[in-house]
Formats: C-alpha cells, sequence, structure tokens
C-alpha cells in the first residue's frame, strides 16, 4: 500500500442534497449533513458535486471563489473540528484572468489541511432534444492532472461527475495506488437513470476499488432534475449503501482487508497488458 500502514477498516458516508443560488443556504446545509455522517461515525465524510453554489451562468462570476474562499475555509474549519477526512464535493473556483472557472474537488484532512486539489478534466457538454441541454464547457475550464492522495484511510483517488464515464482516468488512478474513489456528482436524471448505477458499479469491478458517490438530488435552478441515488460500492461491485430520494447521508464501511483479498484472489489488476499509466 502506498502510505503504510492505513486503518484497514473504517465507516464512510456519502452526503445527498439539493444545493441552489443561496449560498450561505448550501453551506448550513452542508454543515448539518457533515455533522450527521461524523455522528454516525464516519472517518471519511463526501460532499456532492457544487455542494456550495448552483446558479445561473451570469452569477457564476460573483459566486466563484479561490482555495482560500468562504466555502472551503468552512469545511476546514469543520474538517478539523470533527477530526474527519472530507472531500468537499467541488467548488466553482476561480481562474487567474479567465472569464471561465474550474469545477474543483478538494480533500480535507483531519486537521483542516488540503491534502489534494482536484479540477474537474472532463466537461459535460449534451442535448437530449425536448429534455435537457447542458454545456459546461460555457463557463468552466478544463482541468489536467490526475489526483491521487496517500492518506491514513488509504489512498483516495479524485474524479467529478461526467468523469465517470471515462474509465482509462480511473484505471490511471489505480495503478497510481487508489484503493477508494470519489465520485461527487450532479447527474441529470436521464442520464442517471439510465447509467449512474452501471458506471459506478463498472468503476469498482474494473479497479476493484471502494467508490464513494454523493450526488444533488432532485428538481433544480436549471429546470431539469438530478438523479440522486447516491452510494457506496465494495470493490466486487455490491451497493452497500444508496440513498433514498431525499436529502440525507448514507453510511457504510471501508474494508481495505476485504478489498486486499478480492485483489488477490482476483488478480486482474496484476494481468493488465495494456497499462492506462503509460503513453
Amino acid at each position: 500500500m502506498p502510505n503504510g500502514n492505513p486503518a484497514m477498516t473504517y465507516l464512510a458516508a456519502a452526503i445527498q442534497m439539493t444545493a441552489g443560488p443561496d449560498k450561505a443556504a448550501n453551506l448550513e446545509r452542508a454543515e448539518r449533513l457533515v455533522r450527521v455522517g461524523a455522528a454516525r461515525g464516519a472517518n471519511l465524510v463526501a460532499l456532492p458535486e457544487v455542494f456550495n453554489w448552483r446558479g445561473r451562468r451570469g452569477e457564476q462570476a460573483a459566486a466563484a471563489e479561490t482555495l482560500d474562499g468562504q466555502s472551503l475555509t468552512l469545511m476546514s474549519r469543520l474538517a478539523r473540528e470533527l477530526r474527519i477526512h472530507l472531500v468537499a464535493g467541488s467548488i466553482t473556483e476561480q481562474a487567474a484572468g479567465e472569464s471561465r472557472c474550474y469545477n474543483t474537488s478538494v480533500l480535507l484532512g483531519p486537521d483542516g489541511g488540503q491534502i489534494a486539489v482536484y479540477r474537474k478534466i472532463y466537461l459535460f457538454d449534451v442535448d437530449l432534444p425536448g429534455r435537457v441541454t447542458v454545456r459546461e464547457s460555457d463557463s468552466k475550464l478544463g482541468g489536467a492532472q490526475l489526483v491521487c492522495a496517500a492518506t491514513p484511510l488509504g489512498a483516495i483517488g479524485l474524479s467529478i461527475c461526467y468523469d465517470l464515464r471515462f474509465p482509462e482516468l480511473y484505471r490511471r488512478l489505480t495503478f497510481a495506488g487508489a484503493q477508494v474513489i470519489a465520485v461527487p456528482s450532479a447527474f441529470t436524471f436521464p442520464t442517471g437513470e439510465a447509467h449512474w448505477e452501471p458506471l459506478i458499479r463498472a468503476r469498482a469491478i474494473e479497479n476493484q476499488a471502494y467508490v464513494i458517490a454523493p450526488a444533488q438530488f432532485g428538481p433544480n435552478i436549471y429546470g431539469y432534475s438530478d438523479y440522486g441515488n447516491s452510494m457506496i460500492v465494495d470493490p466486487w461491485g455490491r451497493v452497500i449503501a444508496r440513498a433514498a430520494d431525499q436529502e440525507g447521508v448514507v453510511v457504510a464501511p471501508i474494508d481495505l482487508e476485504y478489498q486486499d483479498r478480492v485483489r488477490r484472489e482476483l488478480p486482474a489488476l496484476q494481468h493488465a497488458r495494456i497499462r492506462a499509466d503509460r503513453e
């Protein structure tokens, strides 16, 4: 294991919520739900994509923050108080000299420090006639770096939402050492109903990794609905926790000894001949 001697078994929590244009209300809700997860014993808590603000594109510049802005400062203080690792889902991050912003996820440690920063690589541009049109690239910049961080809870790989459709990203995270992969998301209902669970389970199975997928749910400001179904999936591909269609927190055990056994008894990762971490 890349980080020495991680805790072999602990609890993780995935938060499901509906964020809107009222940042203060979103942050109050996020804090309350993080506290619920910690109170239920979770050592690792993950918030969904854009947990702190979802509003009109014309309001993005005013709502965007730096990595030391209001939202991450609050989450850092919360992680430190609760002594947890916290995946601060994603925020809209200001990019110097740019009108567009990054969609950025930050992993915080129990000391409140920023362990890792990941900027979403794949941007969601889709047009489903009569149902939903989303063009993330109109307002967002794509990141370029994969991020896998060694922690006392094992190596944690970071990703965001639409990244889920690109298996090469997850295979590279796995070969970088990832044991747990976070996928904070806001999947639309049409694509979520069809593909959300199959994709999460596929990423877990093919990489023999735990996948924690906190999500937005319900009608949003853009006029369509998010699918929800936040879940935690184990390295065998079993859904071990799933949120109901409401705001809430789901908790499940992360057992790295079990993961070791899965990888040892079905050594597919050792048999990989075309490796995604090589050009």
